[in-house]
Formats: structure tokens, sequence, C-alpha cells
């Protein structure tokens, strides 16, 4: 147990964090192990129903690749990926949908709420928040039809500069529509992505299951230049998994977020670390 002065440290210490960040935008992307384990799900609601509380604008992206995939299993429907990415027919479509926007979305909105807090649920369908396109993937034997797998072409942050107005957190479900007014699939890295870009945010956070960007002796970097994360890339220091998330942080600081944070999700608070501690949690990517 802490003292009494060190309890009084912590909060001194997150004090400068709040005064530079109040009024600020902050996209993060909800996956991994904090979104199915129970203690890590209440310390999140809890992360960001007091980054509203202290002035900070949090919007909340989330996953649920996991829950696909024991739903199609449950029904039947063969799951098959190229490269980590789902092949998405249109009957695997109607179940993404069903999971991720009539079931995953509405209970973290219900969690959050649950712990005080005033969330509300979208997709990018509401609002005409992002508009999607197909995915164009080309892989080492060439073009790959993924089906309804998209990527997002335009984002219209206005329904969330509404919301977070009225003082609600956004709760956003990956799934959008195209001008061809069919529905995709995409990433939820991604949409955090391209939101967080749209709304100029000051932080992207993209929570994981490890532990951060690591060096070739498996150290983690606390702090990674951008130039430095390209090199990192095209050495193979940086690989597998990780790389479409740098990337995105990449892209991210291209469209304008201030910085970017590969976050390990299965530390508790890890959102509240991050944001209010000299140290922070994972790698910040400048």
């Amino acid at each position: 147990m802490l003292s009494a002065p060190e309890r009084a440290a912590v909060l001194v210490e997150a004090l400068p964090y709040i005064q530079a960040f109040a009024g600020k935008t902050f996209v993060i992307k909800y996956g991994g192990a904090a979104m199915l384990n129970d203690g890590l799900k209440r310390a999140f609601a809890q992360d960001v129903i007091l980054m509203r509380y202290v002035g900070l604008n949090p919007v909340v992206v989330h996953g649920g690749g996991p829950q696909i995939t024991d739903t199609l299993k449950k029904l039947g429907v063969e799951t098959r990926f190229v490269e980590g990415m789902r092949v998405t027919d249109p009957a695997t479509m109607s179940v993404v949908e069903m999971v991720l926007v009539g079931q995953t979305n509405p209970e973290i909105v219900r969690m959050i709420n649950s712990e005080g807090g005033r969330a509300v649920g979208l997709s990018g369908k509401d609002g005409g928040l992002f508009t999607a396109r197909k995915l164009e993937m080309v892989s080492k034997g060439g073009p790959v039809d993924l089906g309804l797998v998209g990527e997002v072409e335009r984002v219209d942050p206005s329904v969330l500069r509404s919301l977070e107005r009225d003082g609600f957190i956004p709760v956003i479900a990956p799934v959008g529509v195209g001008r061809d007014n069919l529905p995709y699939n995409i990433n939820a890295d991604l949409v955090a992505g391209a939101i967080a870009g749209g709304l100029k945010a000051a932080r992207l956070i993209l929570l994981t299951d490890q532990e951060g960007v690591l060096d070739r002796d498996r150290r983690l970097v606390p702090v990674l230049r951008r130039d430095d994360a390209r090199r990192m890339i095209a050495d193979g220091t940086i690989s597998g998994g990780m790389i479409p998330k740098v990337s995105c942080c990449l892209d991210a600081l291209d469209a304008g977020v201030e910085k970017a944070t590969i976050a390990d999700g299965r530390v508790p608070h890890a959102v509240l670390l991050e944001l209010f501690t000299d140290q922070g949690v994972g790698t910040q990517i400048v």
C-alpha cells in the first residue's frame, strides 16, 4: 500500500499532463486482452471516464476479431485468413456487423455507462462518420480478393465534434459503407488511425497484447522517432503483426496527430499510465 505522501505524489505527477491535455482529443484503439479480461475491461472504462471528467476528449475505436471468429464457428461458417486479413464474403459480413455493431459495441457502451460515463455507440455509417472503399491487397502471388474488406477513404468528424461538445464518449465499431453502398469490414487499427488524423488528435493510442516496440535485443523502445521506425521495419527489427500497427501510427503522424503510442493493454489502467505519468507504458512514436 502507498503511504499518504506517495499517493499525493502520484496525483501531483499527473497535474502537468492534465493541464497540457485539457480540451484535446485522444483516440484509443481498444482490443486484445483489455477487451476479454473483466478486470481490464473495468479499468479501461474507468480510464476513459476519468479522462472525460478532467477535461480530455476520449474517442474509442474497438476491435472484435476473436468474438467474430467464435460466432462464425458456432454458426458453422468457415473462416479464412490471408496474411492476417479475414476474407469477408456477404455471409461473413452479416456476422461481422451482427457481432461488432449489434453485440460488442453496445457491451462497451453499457460498460462505460455502468461506471458513470456517458458513452454513445457508432459505426462508420452513422452521421457519415467515415466512407469506406474496397481494400486492394497484393500478396506475393499477385492481387488477392478479400471480399468486403475495406479501408477508410474519408473521415467527416462532425458527429464526433458534436458528441464531444455535449460531454459524450464516442465508441466506434470499425464497419463502414462505401460509395457503392456496400458494407465493409475494416481493421480497427486503420479506423483508429484515420479518425485520429481526421480529428487532428493530440494522441493515438493502440492497446495491444505486447509490451510495445522491441529492439534487436528484445528490449522495449520507450520513444521511437519516425525515421528510426521506418529503418527498423526495413531491416526486420519490427516484424510480423507489429508492422501494420507501427505503419498505422506513422500514417496518423503524417495526417497531423501529435504523437502515437503502442501501449501494453495487459497492464491495468494502461491509458492513464501512458497519459499521466512520466514513464508511460509502451512505445511512443514521435
